[in-house]
């Protein structure tokens, strides 16, 4: 049953679908997805045409917009919008720490997870599109790991989308995910040096964090044990428009005096453990490298493996040697599922996950070089969670792709530039910029 409630200048309307767990067995288990239907409320009643919005992530549900908020506004222009809470997220079935023992033990809940990337999303929208469109082909923008289902959904069912529009989110086609974390590791260290270029004050005090870690244990309210490592996954901040404002204040008072000496201050361990949390999100840790899974090759803790690499980014070194501590991005690792206690009921789930050999491919370049739909995808000039390089050498493997690449915006700018970037990625699709 639907239910609809309106906010400042739009209608919605909750939307419950049933889709099955394998779309390969259509009459074994099944999950629910949710989706919340947005239309203007001066056009409530007017036959429009779809906009599917898939989030990026994995493992974040749909944004929870009030009124016409961001990109929403313009949207709202001339579509009506179904924003899709992707399986296992936000209010469709959840895959967590609660949730998954009911499947079994790990290789039962592994094997469960396997389900939960860009292919079976992609099957979920084209399971559900005839009951929303009518059978209707319906345009899709799909924000950085949407952007990827974006890519699958172009490769299997072109059928399905009237336009395609992709921000910071073109993978590459053939890329592990070794391949992605070297790539990776350098733009991070680019990232780290422009913040303390821009608050050189912060190269003292987050040494001082790192040096007080490595000395002492330390246990947030939520039980998060913070490591010097787990402090440097803080740089996943770095990656959006305002990130590095954010960590400079976040750094700029984390100690207080007490009668046992220093310590880090409630204040800001309430702060990171906000920041650092996978609660809300598990599946984000879970199939975070699965996503890049295309092969008999095990993903293997890639992130951990290739940062090894990079000596540089060693906090005990950089205390050790004086040198300025280098944040890390976005990545997973296998000390993330022992410090966080909304995870740590999921490790060896994670490493089943890791050593997994059997992945299907998510992208058909044959299929996309001959390409019909419509697709234009913002690129943004440095983005640290997606690879410049990988982006533009699939924009070149993608028939009539329109890339729009900018240094205007970080990886969140369908976020903050709202409107504007809707706007210049649908005039591109119409190829009229």
């Amino acid at each position: 049953m639907s239910l609809s409630y309106r906010q400042p200048g739009v209608v919605l309307t909750d939307r419950f679908f049933t889709v099955p767990l394998d779309h390969d067995d259509p009459a074994g288990e099944t999950i629910d997805l949710y989706a919340r239907e947005a239309v203007a409320s001066d056009r409530a009643g007017q036959d429009l045409p779809w906009l599917l919005y898939l989030q990026g992530g994995p493992g974040f549900g749909a944004n929870r917009f009030v009124g016409k908020q961001a990109w929403l506004g313009r949207a709202l222009e001339d579509h009506r919008v179904l924003l899709l809470d992707q399986r296992g997220t936000g209010r469709s079935t959840p895959a967590n720490r609660q949730t998954l023992p009911l499947r079994g033990g790990p290789a039962e809940q592994a094997d469960y997870l396997a389900h939960f990337r860009a292919d079976s999303i992609v099957r979920d929208c084209e399971a559900i599109r005839p009951q929303v469109t009518g059978g209707a082909p319906w345009t899709v923008l799909g924000q950085s790991f949407g952007g990827f289902c974006t890519t699958a959904y172009l490769s299997t069912h072109p059928e399905g989308l009237a336009t395609a529009l992709i921000t910071g989110g073109l993978p590459g086609l053939d890329a592990h995910a070794d391949d992605v974390y070297r790539a990776a590791y350098p733009r991070i260290e680019r990232k780290v040096a422009a913040h303390y270029a821009r608050y050189p004050m912060d190269v003292e005090r987050a040494h001082r964090i790192a040096e007080h870690l490595l000395s002492h244990e330390v246990t947030l309210p939520n039980g998060y044990r913070l490591t010097a490592e787990a402090f440097q996954s803080l740089g996943i901040m770095l990656g959006v428009g305002d990130g590095s404002h954010r960590l400079h204040l976040l750094l700029e008072d984390a100690f207080v005096r007490t009668p046992a000496g220093r310590a880090l201050s409630d204040a800001f361990q309430e702060q990171v453990q906000s920041l650092l949390s996978y609660a809300g999100h598990p599946l984000y840790a879970l199939v975070h490298e699965a996503i890049y899974g295309q092969d008999e090759r095990p993903t293997a803790w890639s992130a951990e493996r290739v940062r090894a690499e990079f000596p540089q980014f060693d906090a005990a070194t950089a205390v050790t040697d004086g040198t300025p501590l280098l944040f890390t991005g976005e990545s997973v690792h296998p000390w993330t599922f022992d410090c966080n206690p909304a995870l740590r009921p999921l490790r060896e789930t994670a490493g089943l996950l890791a050593a997994r050999t059997d992945w299907r491919p998510l992208y058909d370049p044959a299929r996309l070089a001959a390409n019909e739909v419509p697709v234009a995808a913002a690129v943004y000039h440095d983005d640290m969670y997606v690879d410049t390089a990988h982006s533009l050498a699939t924009a070149r493997t993608i028939r009539g792709l329109r890339t729009w690449v900018t240094d205007e915006f970080e990886h969140d700018g369908v976020r903050a530039g709202g409107p504007r970037v809707l706007d210049r990625l649908l005039a591109l699709a119409r190829d009229e910029a």
